[in-house]
Formats: C-alpha cells, structure tokens, sequence
C-alpha cells in the first residue's frame, strides 16, 4: 500500500475543493444554457497550466514584452520541479537545540528539484525576522535548517514542517513572471 505523504492530503484537499466548485459552475452553466445566457469556464485546468496561462496573459496583454527573452518552458520546468518536490520529496525533521532540521531527499527529477529550490527558498526564508535559515545539498538531496530564539516559532516552524516552510511567500509570482520573461535564471 501506496503512503500518501501529508502535502499529498492537502493537495486532494484543494482537488477536491476544485471539483466541488466545478460542480456548481457545471449547475450554474446548465441553468445558464436554458435560460439563454452565456457563462465561460474561468478555472484554467491543472495548476500548473493555469500558471502559465496567467503567464501568457499577462505577456499578451503587455505591449513592451520582449518576446526574444520570453521562455514559457523555463517557467514549466520549474513547476514541473515544484510539482516534484511537493508530491514526491520525502521530508524528516527533527529538533537540534533552538533549530528545526530538514532533511529533504529524493530520486531523479525529484531529486534535481530538491536540490535546486531547497537552497533557494531558504535564502527567502532566511528574510523573515526571528529566523535563520539555511541549507545545502547533499547526494540524495537537501538539509535546511530553520533556527529561531523563540520557542513559540520553534513550534510553528514545527507544525510547518517543510512543505508548509516551502509554502511561505509571497515571491512565488513575481519568480515565475521573472523566469518567464527571462529576467531570472535558476530556482
């Protein structure tokens, strides 16, 4: 028997959310084609298409876009990588003094992707007050080490774990815009 891992719940949490809604639109369509009026879909299918459609909007819509820098399959391999990390990475912490230690690993894909985000998350994180973050790569993967003075973020970094930690902000956006207009190289 197959584990699912606890991002993997979340994630049939938001599926299953998804669905539900798009049950209502699918009533609310119905309703909509025998009382004669026109509603679209808005939902762009699977996350990571929707990204990048979000993406391309945006630059469809830009007039000065660079079209000769534009590389959409930059910004699909990292949500390919996102998508890795968040479905297939095994994740163990533990607790070393005032720090939460994450040891992050994986194979093939998963395992480029652990070692290419874990390292450059952690530099963002680093930037949230109380805490000191930092991580380096490993053969298998990655070790990120969340240290804090305080006992009360020692325990929401805790019950974060690192997939929560992953999570956090709010540079997720203007990352894939940058990486899709070629401004932004890496992570």
């Amino acid at each position: 028997m197959r584990r699912i891992p606890l991002a993997g719940f979340a994630v049939l949490n938001i599926l299953f959310g998804s669905f539900q809604i798009s049950i209502a639109q699918h009533t609310h369509d119905t309703h909509s084609a025998q009382t004669g009026e026109t509603t679209l879909p808005t939902e762009g299918g699977q996350s990571a298409f929707a990204a990048m459609a979000e993406i391309v909007a945006m630059l469809m819509d830009d007039p000065d876009a660079d079209w000769s820098k534009v590389n959409i399959s930059a910004l699909r391999e990292h949500l390919v990588d996102m998508n890795e990390l968040t479905l297939n990475a095994v994740a163990k912490q533990s607790r070393q003094g005032d720090a939460m230690v994450f040891t992050i690993t994986g194979k093939g894909r998963t395992l480029r992707a652990i070692q290419s985000m874990v390292p450059a998350h952690a530099k963002e994180l680093d930037k949230i007050k109380g805490w000191t973050v930092s991580a380096k790569t490993m053969s298998t993967g990655a070790v990120m080490t969340v240290a804090s003075k305080s006992d009360t973020e020692l325990a929401k970094i805790a019950a974060l774990g690192f997939f929560g930690m992953m999570s956090i902000g709010a540079h997720h956006q203007p990352h894939h815009l940058a990486m899709a207009t070629g401004k932004l190289i890496g992570h």
